[in-house]
């Protein structure tokens, strides 16, 4: 992007807290955000209303149309608000159940999706990544296949190697285009194999990166997550996704190095979690820029401050043209 005051033009891949996080600081910054959810969810209020009813999964959109809410008011809350009564709607969360109800009165989900952006006057655009009822499986290290986001994660082994099914899975239309036309691709925070690759093997995505002229950016977690990617370095995380996709699609990858406190670490232990390791050279020898900056938020848990976040991504939009050679 050249240096003007045109609002960049941002496109957010992943799923989860993590993006959430970053939505909430570029929203600041941005009107013209796209973000393009994983919907591969099968726990929780999403993954009983996808069983019950055989609906996309609404609970990482739902997070990230609350996130790019242009202000906090009552109908983020009432969105956020989670039953926890006793009887059938005990778990569920109320935005999950007014997007599935607003589905059936707009008649589709993308239709759904963008009544409720009105409703919340949301920054930019949520897109799920696939509108095919897509589910996870997993080939692990033991050699045992695994299906479903949660018993792959709940499962006690490495992963080999992540796969969709169905394995040919379509984008929306608009995903490919913001992804041509955006300034910024950025990829993560989030759980690398719940959130990130999922996203990456639904078909055209990856082509349509490696054509953008856009700068590419990973956001490296900060902590480790039991189950998924447990003793992994930030290179480990960047080749598993080379590993999925066949080729390096990243400009820079965004690390912080700030330290934690003890307090955080002793939580963080008590769930198996420890700091991602940056393994600088190994990133470097990849071929991808790195920058680093202490990014963490001031709070007893180990996440991204968003508003760092977005300001060090809006930096670099404003430093470096986004033309690649």
């Amino acid at each position: 992007m050249a240096e003007n005051s045109r609002e960049p033009r941002i496109v957010v891949i992943g799923g989860g807290t993590g993006l959430s996080v970053l939505l909430k600081g570029l929203k600041k910054y941005s009107s013209h955000l796209t973000a393009v959810v994983t919907v591969t969810d099968d726990g929780g209020s999403s993954g009983r209303l996808r069983a019950e009813l055989g609906v996309l999964p609404p609970g990482d959109i739902r997070n990230c149309l609350v996130a790019l809410a242009e202000t906090e008011t009552l109908m983020d809350k009432v969105f956020q608000h989670r039953f926890f009564q006793e009887g059938s709607l005990k778990g569920h969360n109320l935005g999950n159940l007014l997007l599935v109800a607003m589905t059936e009165i707009a008649g589709d989900f993308i239709s759904a999706i963008n009544e409720v952006s009105k409703i919340l006057a949301v920054r930019g655009k949520v897109i799920p990544a696939t509108l095919e009822h897509v589910a996870l499986g997993a080939r692990m290290q033991d050699g045992l296949t695994i299906y479903g986001e949660t018993l792959i994660r709940n499962y006690n082994g490495q992963i080999a190697e992540l796969f969709l099914i169905p394995e040919k899975c379509m984008p929306v239309p608009e995903t490919l285009n913001a992804i041509m036309e955006a300034d910024a691709v950025v990829i993560g925070p989030g759980s690398l194999y719940s959130s990130i690759i999922p996203n990456l093997l639904v078909e055209g995505v990856v082509d349509a990166i490696k054509k953008t002229p856009a700068l590419t950016f990973y956001v490296s977690n900060i902590m480790t997550e039991q189950g998924e990617t447990d003793a992994y370095s930030c290179a480990d995380h960047l080749e598993a996704i080379l590993k999925h996709v066949g080729v390096q699609i990243f400009d820079y990858v965004v690390i912080n190095n700030g330290l934690l406190d003890e307090t955080r670490l002793k939580r963080y232990r008590e769930e198996k979690a420890v700091p991602v390791q940056m393994s600088l050279k190994a990133i470097q020898e990849m071929g991808i820029e790195i920058i680093q900056d202490d990014l963490l938020l001031k709070s007893n848990l180990a996440w991204h401050d968003s508003e760092k976040l977005a300001r060090l991504i809006i930096n670099k939009l404003g430093i470096i043209r986004a033309v690649k050679v």
